[in-house]
């Protein structure tokens, strides 16, 4: 939990760092494939390559390509529609989409996980229910595949692992999970990017090595281990805690139009949604 926690006050600064710095001045082609390589170059020296069978190697890697390469290739686009708070707003269905898909991967239906997510949903829409930009539906869709994105890489990296037996540290495996995402973020460069639309500024560049060492490097591996260490429904929930954070970043350092009532309700369901799942799992711990 400390780490889901840690992760989400450090992601909570991403979102505006892309939309003040990056989108609209930096080919998002670029971006993704920068924070991608910067987060593979942390691991890959620690990378043990003849830990894992074959399947598995392509399995996390795999996970990572969903998880972290075409996530970022749908997010950054994003930016181009919609502003920082729209973005906020319309990943409030990701908890949904992870108990939904936990519960797929193990074969299971557990209702509660979903009213869990569905409350932290209700929560963040109170936080940011406005009016939207022209490009509302262009916009949303392209998050929704983010968020699908963010989601099946979670519970996806939940199954493999406690499908398997590791001998050694997660960290000396995780690479592969980078390999993943950038053989998506390369090609995708070459393809599709525009290298008129490099960083100009030492401040770009600057940006996108926090963001590439530091969020995607770190970030992306506490998550997934905290990912392991607590319920689905908590889970579920702690994608949604990412709002408000990113809100009050917002709101701190570019002093952002914020309903603070609006702020204080929809946090404050947010958090009930989590005392619930916990006390849930607690209880469940205590029959077993």
């Amino acid at each position: 939990m400390i780490k889901l926690v840690a992760v989400t006050l450090l992601w909570a600064f991403s979102f505006s760092l892309i939309g003040e710095y990056l989108a609209g001045n930096v080919d998002s082609y670029f971006a993704v494939l920068t924070r991608v390589l910067l987060a593979a170059l942390v691991f890959l020296p620690l990378l043990k390559f003849s830990v894992l069978t074959g399947p598995q190697k392509l399995i996390l890697a795999a996970l990572g390509a969903i998880q972290l390469g075409v996530m970022y290739i749908f997010f950054y686009h994003s930016f181009l529609y919609l502003s920082v708070s729209e973005v906020l707003l319309f990943t409030i269905i990701t908890p949904l989409y992870v108990a939904i898909l936990n519960d797929a991967l193990f074969r299971r239906f557990t209702p509660f996980h979903i009213v869990c997510a569905c409350l932290a949903m209700a929560g963040a829409a109170v936080i940011r229910f406005q009016g939207v930009s022209p490009d509302f539906w262009e916009g949303f869709f392209i998050v929704q595949g983010a968020n699908f994105c963010f989601a099946l890489g979670q519970v996806g990296y939940r199954k493999l692992i406690a499908s398997m037996q590791l001998s050694v540290s997660h960290h000396q495996v995780f690479g592969w999970f980078y390999l993943g995402a950038l053989a998506v973020a390369l090609p995708a460069f070459f393809l599709f990017g525009d290298s008129g639309q490099l960083p100009a500024t030492s401040l770009q560049w600057g940006v996108l090595v926090w963001l590439g060492v530091v969020a995607s490097g770190l970030g992306y591996y506490f998550w997934n281990q905290g990912a392991l260490q607590v319920t689905a429904g908590t889970l579920a929930i702690m994608n949604n805690a990412l709002i408000p954070a990113g809100l009050l970043v917002n709101l701190v350092l570019w002093q952002k139009d914020t309903d603070f009532g609006r702020l204080a309700l929809g946090g404050g369901i947010i958090a009930g949604a989590l005392w619930l799942s916990h006390r849930r799992s607690k209880q469940a711990q205590r029959t077993i």
